[in-house]
């Protein structure tokens, strides 16, 4: 882990809460949310289950982000990003990003990943890297629609969500692949 705070450059946002049947706070991750696409054996590529509670009043959606801020990169990992969630809407359920985003309500929508697949990409550590850490979070935006387009980046959708942001609700969760 290389202790870099992805939101250290950001707004601060109160917290709310977040809650995950298939992951928690400071655990490894399932090898349900490792990536058997990324040659992870037993890797399921499958978005984790999330609820979330206590949002700021006034909020009016939800974006979802997955980001390893310790892959070997200048720019980290982003796993998962999906844009305009309901507000009345207050969980997804497991494997809601699969190919076609099949468990997101309605008018929600997968940006491309870091592998430029529209759709959640499970954990993947290099070999003998070390533990990683993936911050799963719900950012509470006080509008509906945040305006980025479907083929837009999960970095433009969190520049574009700094200007919107109301709240903050994270999961740190870990993985490591051992050496071989």
């Amino acid at each position: 882990m290389n202790g870099n705070d992805p939101f250290a450059g950001l707004p601060s946002a109160p917290a709310f809460t977040v809650t995950s049947a298939s992951v928690r706070t400071g655990e490894a991750l399932p090898a349900a949310q490792m990536s058997g696409m990324f040659g992870v054996p037993g890797g399921e590529d499958r978005s984790p289950q999330l609820s979330w509670s206590g949002a700021p009043e006034g909020t009016r959606g939800y974006a979802v982000t997955v980001y390893d801020p310790d892959a070997p990169t200048q720019s980290g990992f982003w796993h998962w990003a999906v844009a305009n969630i309901p507000a009345e809407v207050t969980d997804l359920p497991e494997g809601a990003g699969d190919d076609s985003g099949s468990g997101l309500p309605a008018g929600a929508f997968q940006l491309p990943n870091d592998a430029r697949m529209a759709r959640f990409v499970g954990a993947a550590p290099p070999a003998g890297h070390g533990p990683h850490r993936y911050f799963i979070t719900v950012h509470a935006l006080d509008v509906a629609d945040i305006g980025v387009p479907a083929e837009g980046t999960p970095a433009f959708l969190g520049f574009t969500i700094a200007s919107h942001i109301l709240g903050r609700a994270t999961i740190v969760a870990t993985a490591e692949i051992p050496a071989t």
